[in-house]
């Protein structure tokens, strides 16, 4: 029997890993993996956040708000794209940590992880049905409260068009990662072109006064956050920060790629550079179009603007596009969770059903329980509450596999493959994605900070109490 030490410690044998992900079939390019990054980064917070934060935080420096998160997230990025491009397992963070710090640290990491899809995938969700009905309310389609908000918010009893759209999206990952990746690609090229068309006709409405001051002089909110100065940039890098978090959704399908070692950082590094110029740009163009201000409490800014701007057609057509492309992001953190749900499964971490493929190698027991319980938190929880519980399970992970290249490093070309692709400047740059994420980590909100520390402690309960008895290490 195994001591606590050396249960805490004990290390998985990456070729392990690799005998049990190589019954998955390995379809996805690079072309699905950008679309699949590009479709969950460039979700409803493009559509959202910039106008948010500009009113709420940073004025027209908003645009200096993401470059900032940006210069975090590609940090991340660049220690992902290694260990992606070393270890391609299903899993991700959970895989990786697993192998280089050992079992206990890779649970905590994917546990941490797990948090972000169980509640992205409610909050996309929840997001969609929000655009949708305010889509068709000008038509005349109203829905009755009670299936139109979450249990107990607003007379509602459950979000039924959340709780639709994710029934909808698991049926089509049901058929297998290769028809997804289909509709994921034709659906971001869609998105894409509508913030390309939204760039085009809002630069016809900017005026130059309304960046000046560019970041307007500090002071604080009525409910104690910052406003302007370098305070109020920061205090919106943590709250865009959640925006960026999609590449994740690439690493945990790398047990699917095909030519791992080139496939993974093409499309982790390329999809964040894509989505970070898309970014910016409509930060840019939306605090010039009208003064930053004008954007308090509006939860469509994009449309606003246009509207405002006396393009209603286009606005329309945009925010339509928009709740299309949501589907994209839906997609992509449903086959990301599920995915992690599966590894979890393999390792009998939790139990083995979820590691089971079915009949055609799809891991659909593990896409069951992630759809039941994002249809149970989106019906139960309202989108404000869910917004904030995003960022704080995958900064943990992220912190984790920033130092975790560390590990990786003195045991590549040995029990572990040397990558194609490598993070330069070490071993200066994993420290630097370490303090940059925990900086963001600290500007959350207190309530984002507990909730996070109360599902740790859950976390915890059950590694102790199933995990470690039940965990394929252990036998």
């Amino acid at each position: 029997m195994a001591s606590f030490k050396e249960k805490i410690f004990r290390k998985e044998d990456p070729n392990v890993y690799q005998d049990k992900d190589a019954h998955l079939v390995r379809t996805l390019r690079v072309r699905d993996f950008l679309a699949l990054g590009v479709g969950t980064i460039v979700s409803t917070s493009i559509f959202t956040l910039p106008g948010v934060v500009a009113a709420e935080h940073a004025g027209p420096a908003v645009a200096l708000s993401f470059l900032v998160a940006a210069v975090v997230a590609g940090l991340v990025a660049f220690a992902y794209a290694e260990m992606a491009s070393a270890m391609p397992f299903a899993g991700s963070a959970y895989s990786w940590i697993n192998v280089i710090f050992g079992e206990f640290f890779g649970w905590i990491a994917g546990w941490a992880l797990l948090a972000e899809y169980f509640i992205a995938v409610a909050f996309v969700g929840s997001g969609l049905s929000a655009n949708f009905r305010g889509l068709i309310e000008p038509l005349g389609v109203v829905f009755p409260k009670y299936l139109a908000n979450a249990f107990g918010s607003d007379g509602g009893v459950i979000d039924i068009v959340a709780a639709i759209v994710m029934i909808l999206v698991a049926l089509l990952l049901s058929r297998g990662i290769s028809s997804a990746a289909r509709v994921e690609n034709i659906l971001v090229v869609l998105k894409v072109l509508a913030v390309i068309l939204f760039l085009i006709v809002g630069a016809t409405a900017i005026r130059f006064s309304n960046y000046l001051p560019f970041i307007p002089a500090y002071h604080a909110n009525a409910d104690g956050s910052a406003f302007g100065g370098w305070q109020g940039i920061y205090a919106g890098v943590s709250m865009i920060f959640l925006a960026y978090i999609g590449f994740d959704s690439i690493a945990a399908n790398s047990a699917e790629a095909i030519n791992p070692q080139k496939t993974m950082p093409r499309g982790i590094l390329g999809s964040l550079l894509i989505a970070v110029v898309l970014f910016v740009a409509v930060a840019l163009v939306l605090v010039g179009m009208f003064k930053y201000s004008d954007y308090a409490n509006n939860a469509e800014p994009v449309g606003w603007a246009l509207r405002q701007s006396g393009h209603e057609a286009i606005a329309t057509i945009v925010q339509a596009i928009a709740v299309i492309g949501m589907f994209t992001a839906l997609i992509g953190m449903m086959l990301a969770g599920s995915r992690l749900l599966y590894s979890f499964g393999r390792d009998g971490m939790l139990p083995k059903w979820l590691g089971k493929l079915d009949s055609k190698k799809r891991p659909n027991h593990s896409l069951i329980l992630l759809t039941v319980i994002g249809v149970l938190i989106g019906s139960l929880f309202p989108f404000a509450f869910l917004a904030q519980l995003i960022s704080a399970g995958t900064l943990i992970a992220f912190m984790f596999v920033s130092l975790g290249i560390y590990g990786l490093r003195p045991r590549e070309g040995k029990d572990i493959p040397k990558p194609a692709f490598r993070m330069p400047f070490y071993p200066i740059m994993p420290t630097l994605a370490f303090i940059g994420t925990l900086i963001v980590f600290w500007g959350l909100s207190i309530d984002a900070k507990i909730y996070a520390g109360v599902w740790f402690l859950i976390g915890l309960v059950i590694y102790f109490s199933y995990g470690t008895r039940h965990s394929y290490l252990e036998k």
